[in-house]
């Protein structure tokens, strides 16, 4: 089958032939119907963090936002079958630790990485294995495009995880979406949809005007203006209640605690690079005299998928509103090229492989 193999850090992914998977006992193997092309992946293709063991060797597959069709089921399997359309989440777990046991399996104490970690190569491939499948294959709804479903392996189930059930985000709140990426965009679209007033903060017009679409009620290009957490504070009327870095650099990440008000939550989703190396100094005076909350978001329980499919339904929540384009596996590499200068708009998806 062919993969897009990663063979040096920061060079073009090569397409190659490789052995086609086979499903351990309890595992399956899902043929690749469409993929995300995320900021995580740029983050492997560049080698970074090592920091918190998630490198992914070279002659890795990466690709972590799939959704696709089971064509082959281990002999324990029990709860999926052959046939059957499924998302698949990044963060795979055992389904037996303490954390899995408690509905926290996103921070599993058994946790692998698919596409970043060695024994999970990940889905730019016409097929990917998924460990304890029971447990990580999420099937979808009848009748909702696989395209849409792509983000729920990463940027949209990480999004919703985060505002949904680490942060209180409560209707009329102000919540400040700083880097209107695949991430951004997402959350943006969740807070929204949560019944919160939308600030996002971005350096492109383009991207700002995106997140209007998807709901933002004010918008703040990082360029134009002196102080970013002035401005946010200026809009809010004191600070946000919830501020989210969905990019991971320093000074993202320091201007988003800047701009909440007292009392405040920082929700941190983006991870940070080479630069950074996983440290950023904070404001911890402001957080100290204004009790401000710092939260991260990794993911989500695939068991509570659920709430995201029923918001769908309703049409409250559509995932496939922050898809950009549909490219082809050859193209990975032009992909994650142009998110080196940030160009890229929401997030590419993969249907030709």
């Amino acid at each position: 089958m062919k993969a897009a193999i990663l063979k040096e850090y920061g060079e073009p992914l090569e397409i190659e032939d490789i052995g086609y998977p086979e499903p351990d006992p309890d595992g399956a193997i899902v043929e690749s119907v469409a993929v995300g092309i995320c900021r995580s992946d740029w983050h492997g293709w560049q080698g970074d963090w090592q920091w918190i063991g998630a490198k992914p060797p070279k002659g890795h597959v990466l690709g972590h936002e799939p959704a696709g069709k089971v064509v082959e089921v281990g002999d324990e399997v029990e709860q999926i079958s052959e046939g059957d359309m499924v998302a698949v989440p990044f963060n795979l777990a055992d389904g037996t630790c303490d954390q899995c046991r408690n509905g926290r399996s996103n921070v599993c104490e058994n946790l692998k990485l698919l596409g970043f970690s060695e024994s999970t190569p990940g889905a730019f491939a016409e097929a990917f294995h998924v460990p304890a499948a029971d447990f990580n294959a999420v099937p979808l709804p009848d009748g909702v495009d696989p395209i849409d479903m792509a983000g729920l392996g990463c940027r949209f189930m990480t999004s919703f995880h985060g505002l949904a059930h680490r942060v209180d985000v409560e209707a009329g709140d102000w919540v400040a979406v700083n880097g209107i990426g695949g991430i951004g965009q997402s959350a943006v679209h969740i807070a929204d949809a949560l019944g919160a007033n939308v600030v996002a903060v971005d350096l492109m017009d383009e991207k700002l005007a995106k997140a209007e679409e998807l709901g933002a009620v004010e918008t703040v290009n990082a360029s134009d203006v002196d102080d970013v957490p002035t401005a946010v504070k200026g809009i809010t009327n004191g600070g946000a209640d919830v501020a989210v870095d969905a990019l991971g650099i320093e000074e993202t990440c320091q201007n988003t605690m800047l701009s909440l008000g007292r009392r405040g939550q920082h929700l941190q989703i983006g991870l940070t690079t080479s630069d950074e190396e996983g440290m950023v100094s904070l404001p911890t005076d402001a957080a100290v005299t204004q009790e401000l909350e710092f939260y991260g978001s990794l993911g989500m329980p695939p068991t509570r998928y659920d709430e995201i499919f029923r918001m769908v339904a309703h049409g409250a929540l559509d995932p496939g509103a922050v898809v950009s384009e549909t490219v082809a596996l050859e193209d990975v590499s032009d992909k994650l090229e142009a998110m080196n200068d940030f160009d890229t708009m929401g997030i590419p998806v993969i249907t030709e492989f």
